[in-house]
């Protein structure tokens, strides 16, 4: 195999898909292939291909690379990203593989080495049971970015370490929950004849997705599967498992909208929480408690800190018309949403001192978060 293009066409790309393969000294005993990228030359251009089992980003490009020698061939994926992105800027370079690879740019020379490029694996998919849509870059930007924070962390109950993808033939859905929290964002479209259809995507393709979006200008065509979701967009595929489970039945979880309800600016809260946060930020092995007192067009946050007998008192005007009642959450599941929240108002729903708040964003009922109080 053998090409040359210059430095920027391909730094992009191999940044992306560098990105998805293991470190080489996470694959010791498995498969170290996994630490390589595949590389697939042929008259109309250049492929390459990061997988680690779980997900696969695969991306094509046509134009910029001249194929001299079609072929296939693996290359150590992150070593490789990282003298590409120390070359000189527009620097012209060859690619050339043998027994190793060798990069070849100005006056520099590197061999890397490679692996039978039959070893190299990819995610199965099988095909059967596809469901299909095209979603505008921005709008599945948003179902992602205003649920994915919710997720779990290496949670036993593995479902909830990743993000619920729903389609109907009305909307997109998507879901997140850490037992704690919940967040869930709606929008209108979905795939035409679909009655339900529910996908759990892991923690590490959500991520890959996320960077995929990032600078994506065309709508992004979606395929998802019995075992997988497929995304494609200006010339990458990324591929990913999903998570074996039932995702919780999130319609229970989400409270009616109760009694006791605040309107406020977004902003205004946001900060309040921030400077409230500061007092509890050190204190070990306990989650950072805010103290909510709600009285008629008031709300006082409070928050201390047991190990050094430091406190934070704040009044923040909202529209509250009610009884006063007090009630604790962690300060950060409160900021999480409202750092993604982009309204200039939020309302807020308590049913009493003990239950859930309902958070929702201003007049649009696209966007819903649950956050469970603590005690105090």
């Amino acid at each position: 195999m053998k090409f040359s293009t210059d430095r920027g066409t391909l730094l992009k790309a191999l940044s992306m898909v560098a990105g998805v393969v293991e470190r080489p000294q996470q694959t010791q005993g498995i498969l170290p292939v996994l630490s390589h990228l595949l590389f697939d030359c042929d008259d109309e251009g250049l492929s390459i291909t990061g997988t680690d089992l779980e997900v696969e980003l695969n991306v094509r490009i046509s134009e910029g690379v001249e194929v001299e020698q079609p072929g296939r061939a693996t290359v150590p994926g992150r070593k490789l990203a990282e003298i590409w992105r120390s070359l000189p800027e527009d620097a012209p370079v060859s690619v050339e593989t043998g027994d190793q690879a060798t990069v070849r740019s100005g006056r520099s020379r590197f061999q890397l080495a490679t692996l039978p490029e039959e070893e190299y694996p990819s995610v199965d998919t099988g095909g059967e049971g596809e469901t299909r849509l095209s979603v505008a870059p921005g709008d599945l930007r948003r179902l992602m970015d205003q649920t994915s924070f919710a997720m779990a962390q290496q949670d036993v109950r593995y479902y909830l370490n990743g993000l619920l993808f729903e389609v109907t033939d009305s909307h997109i859905r998507t879901v997140a929950t850490d037992g704690h929290r919940l967040a869930m964002c709606t929008l209108p479209g979905g795939a035409q004849g679909t009655e339900r259809v529910q996908a759990i995507v892991p923690r590490k393709g959500v991520v890959e997705l996320g960077r995929l979006l990032a600078d994506a200008e065309d709508s992004v065509e979606i395929s998802l599967g019995m075992n997988y979701l497929r995304a494609e967009n200006s010339g990458y595929t990324l591929t990913t498992k999903l998570v074996e489970g039932k995702f919780p039945d999130y319609a229970t979880v989400i409270p009616s909208v109760g009694e006791r309800q605040l309107s406020g600016s977004r902003e205004t809260l946001r900060q309040s929480f921030l400077r409230a946060a500061i007092i509890g930020s050190d204190q070990r092995r306990v989650a950072p408690l805010v103290r909510l007192k709600i009285e008629e067009d008031r709300l006082v946050v409070k928050a201390n800190n047991a190990e050094t007998q430091e406190e934070a008192e704040e009044e923040v005007p909202v529209d509250y018309q009610g009884d006063a009642f007090e009630i604790g959450f962690n300060v950060d599941y409160l900021q999480d949403v409202l750092g993604v929240v982009d309204t200039e108002d939020v309302r807020i729903s308590i049913s009493d001192g003990g239950g859930s708040a309902l958070i929702e964003t201003g007049d649009s009922e696209e966007s819903v978060f649950v956050v469970m109080p603590m005690r105090l």
